[in-house]
């Protein structure tokens, strides 16, 4: 396992076979700057070629899980000019958001199973994040919002995509349409949020059991299963069943679940075999 990079905007810590991935930018409330943007998309790409991790835990620090976007990203003249051409300054702003969009699609695209622990508030492009997560966690004092209609935009990297997935699609339209806060009990009652806790430190370890408990499981079925569970969220029920097949027909192979059959007779814990790393095309 080779020594992971350090970053601005979060601390990372490998640990039994759990990857927690903790945001540590408390004074400015973890608003997502743009070193944020640049950072997320690496650091998943470091834990899955790096490391031996079978699962992501996402965390913060403070009094806030995070305040959302920060509004210096779109101040930057290099990155959104404002004065020139109207065309030019149009396709520049498009690209833009599709790299925000791709951060944190980051979240979907890693093999790894990523679980949100989230405390305090949750708001704007924060909400955005968590919904790219697999599952949700979070206190009983959180709350979220979809923010930027208050700021008077509307909301472009993934709430409005992803959240009527995971909600009903009414009740999405009128959080979108009023930007009102919606607590942890409202989330949970609605399918968001798996879980509550009453504190963060509950809260964490709690969700780290849940993480214990995938990294135990054999990584080629778990990275299996979220393959399937996005693809299948994306098309239709017979074009999913068919993908299944394709990827049980290339991927399946009897060496794990013979693992497990014979340590169940043992009465002992399997030990699975780690995917292999994901590098670029010519890394060693």
């Amino acid at each position: 396992m080779s020594d992971l990079a350090t970053y601005e905007s979060f601390n990372v810590e490998v640990k039994d076979f759990i990857a927690h991935v903790q945001f540590s930018r408390p004074d400015v409330l973890n608003t997502m700057n743009k070193a944020f943007w640049l950072e997320l998309p690496k650091c998943m790409q470091d834990i899955e070629a790096n490391t031996d991790a079978r699962v992501i835990v996402i965390s913060s620090t403070g009094k806030h899980f995070s305040a959302g976007m920060d509004l210096g990203v779109f101040s930057d003249p290099k990155a959104v000019p404002m004065t020139g051409d109207p065309g030019r300054m149009a396709e520049n702003l498009r690209r833009v958001v599709l790299q925000l969009q791709d951060t944190l699609t980051s979240l979907e695209k890693v093999r790894l199973p990523v679980l949100a622990a989230i405390h305090g508030g949750c708001i704007g492009g924060a909400l955005d994040l968590v919904c790219a997560a697999d599952s949700r966690y979070c206190t009983e004092d959180a709350y979220f919002t979809i923010k930027e209609t208050e700021l008077g935009m509307t909301a472009d990297v993934g709430t409005l995509q992803r959240l009527p997935k995971l909600m009903p699609e009414g009740v999405v339209r009128e959080l979108a349409y009023t930007g009102r806060k919606f607590s942890a009990r409202e989330a949970q009652n609605l399918g968001f949020v798996n879980a509550l806790y009453p504190d963060q430190d509950s809260l964490l370890e709690a969700v780290m059991e849940i993480a214990s408990q995938i990294s135990a499981n054999s990584p080629l079925a778990v990275t299996g299963c979220k393959e399937m569970l996005n693809y299948s969220r994306d098309h239709s029920v017979e074009d999913s069943l068919r993908y299944m097949a394709t990827w049980q027909a290339g991927m399946f192979r009897p060496g794990d679940m013979m693992k497990t059959f014979q340590a169940k007779a043992q009465k002992q814990v399997p030990e699975y075999g780690d995917l292999l790393p994901v590098k670029g095309l010519f890394e060693s």
